[in-house]
């Protein structure tokens, strides 16, 4: 993972604020990447928990046909199949079964969970509609991915 993101609401490593959560807003938080390897033609952006209780990571967030010039996402993307910003064409279905992204909501006392916003580079734009599941999205990247990078933030009820 060569991909550099960031994000002006927390450092990697640290908590995410009460207003990115289901506690607080509920609005996604801004995050900037860079360093996004040559021939990058599109983003996707996934968010998961892999400290939920469950076998799989509770997935957060899925966002993708991003524009990889637009530099970053703003916060507050609404939760509509095709938002409109300039920067994402596309969400997908999270595991809240909403479209769009979900902050975190842990079980109350399960401890410190942590958040991976998890950005892909890929080779050629997504032949894809609007409100794919995780799988059906992780389907059509294979054997595009040219490159990842991950912020990782934290958040306990």
């Amino acid at each position: 993972m060569s991909i550099r993101i960031t994000s002006p609401a927390f450092e990697d490593g640290q908590p995410i604020p009460i207003k990115y959560t289901k506690d607080g807003g509920n609005v996604s938080p801004p995050v900037q990447w860079n360093a996004l390897p040559k021939g990058t033609a599109e983003l996707v952006l996934i968010v998961e928990d892999p400290d939920a209780p469950r076998p799989d990571p509770f997935v957060h967030w899925v966002c993708y046909k991003i524009n990889p010039d637009a530099g970053g996402l703003p916060e507050g993307i609404e939760q509509k199949p095709n938002p409109l910003t300039g920067a994402v064409k596309a969400q997908g279905i999270n595991d809240f079964k909403d479209v769009g992204y979900d902050g975190p909501a842990p079980p109350r006392g399960h401890g410190t969970h942590h958040y991976h916003f998890k950005l892909y580079a890929l080779d050629q734009p997504l032949e894809a509609k609007a409100k794919l599941d995780i799988r059906s999205l992780m389907d059509s990247m294979n054997g595009h991915i040219l490159d990842s990078g991950e912020i990782v933030g934290t958040f306990e009820r």
